[in-house]
């Protein structure tokens, strides 16, 4: 608990800040990365569905800097992005019979939208979905779309345990460290987390953001 409170207790410090959006920048990229080169290959399991979270075409900001661009117009605190990891990962998770995963066309709105949600769920102050839209790139009414779209896609369950918030605190640590120590071997497997024991042999087949 005392490494948990180390990642997220100290929200005004900038450094906190931008270790936990980097990390999950981090995740994001390599899952991003790997579909895309996965759809390219034909190795997919199914062809794209059409889904609310695809852009048509290819957003022209990388992952890393539209990550950066929503951290520092959020205005919210780095427990928010692990929220918000959890929140993608959930929806990934139950969203397997629709094939959705993150890819380059994907992962900027599902970005967006979990960030939004994460945010009203555990901040007092927070801005608008106007504010929020401007700062993702899309339209209000396609941000009011997507926001409803996750909360049926997610059942609306957006309550976080404190064991759920450690598990995905100790992922972030983890990406932190390989990134701050390049020659250590990048060790996690652990990514793809289950909301249960009884879903934990599943894991192997989620693959959206597991490194």
């Amino acid at each position: 608990m005392a490494d948990t409170e180390a990642l997220v207790g100290s929200g005004a410090q900038q450094d906190d800040m931008l270790r936990v959006v980097a990390a999950l920048a981090g995740i994001l990229e390599r899952a991003a990365e790997r579909n895309d080169v996965a759809a390219a290959g034909g190795t997919a399991e199914l062809a794209a569905p059409a889904s609310a979270f695809r852009s048509t075409t290819k957003p022209g900001i990388s992952v890393r800097a539209y990550v950066s661009r929503v951290a520092r117009f959020a205005g919210c605190s780095p427990a928010c992005y692990v929220v918000a990891y959890i929140y993608l990962d959930r929806l990934l998770h139950r969203g397997r019979r629709f094939a959705l995963a993150v890819d380059s066309y994907s992962v900027h709105r599902l970005l967006i939208t979990t960030v939004l949600a994460a945010v009203k769920f555990m901040d007092d102050i927070c801005y608008n979905n106007a504010y929020f839209a401007k700062v993702g790139g899309i339209s209000l009414v396609e941000m009011n779309y997507l926001e409803v779209d996750f909360l049926f896609g997610v059942g609306f369950d957006l309550n976080v345990t404190p064991k759920t918030f450690g598990d995905y605190c100790a992922v972030l640590q983890s990406e932190m460290v390989c990134a701050e120590a390049p020659p250590a071997p990048l060790r996690l497997q652990h990514c793809c987390l289950s909301e249960s024991e009884d879903d934990a042999g599943g894991c192997g087949s989620q693959q959206q953001l597991a490194a």
